[in-house]
């Protein structure tokens, strides 16, 4: 187990340290700003929708390890999905890290390195403001999205 973890840990190091899709998205045709005032984690996640999928997403801003490494692996596992599926995998991905859903049951690829943090209440809100952002992106909200 504790193998895992030190896995785990490596694998949220590397998106951190080197973000995926982390870039301004010119052709974006919905953006949100999102907010944690409790670390002043603050990104922008910008997405290009083609039909109902989302054709490209990116994201800027600034963070802790794991809102940004969580940022980073979101792009990656959003991209080319419908908004309904990037809604109900951000449901089972919140449930896994907040403590409830089993990680092994909720189908989350390489996003179950995040199960660990239920053991840490305050660092959900870090690695869910990217989620909690793209889906006031797909929405079309306005005003920025704040996880408190």
């Amino acid at each position: 187990m504790a193998d895992l973890r030190e896995l785990y840990q490596e694998l949220i190091l590397e998106h951190s340290k080197a973000p995926r899709n982390y870039r301004a998205l010119t052709a974006a045709d919905h953006k949100a700003e999102g907010y944690n005032p409790l670390c002043g984690d603050r990104f922008t996640v910008s997405v290009q929708m083609e039909g109902d999928s989302i054709q490209d997403i990116a994201f800027q801003g600034s963070g802790c390890a794991i809102s940004k490494a969580s940022a980073s692996m979101m792009t990656q596992s959003v991209k080319g999905k419908t908004k309904q599926q990037a809604k109900e995998l951000f449901e089972r991905f919140h449930r896994t890290v907040t403590g409830n859903q089993n990680p092994d049951s909720a189908d989350l690829g390489k996003l179950t390195v995040f199960a660990g943090v239920s053991e840490f209440p305050t660092r959900v809100k870090c690695a869910t403001l990217a989620w909690h952002t793209l889906q006031a992106a797909l929405e079309g909200k306005q005003e920025a999205v704040s996880t408190e």
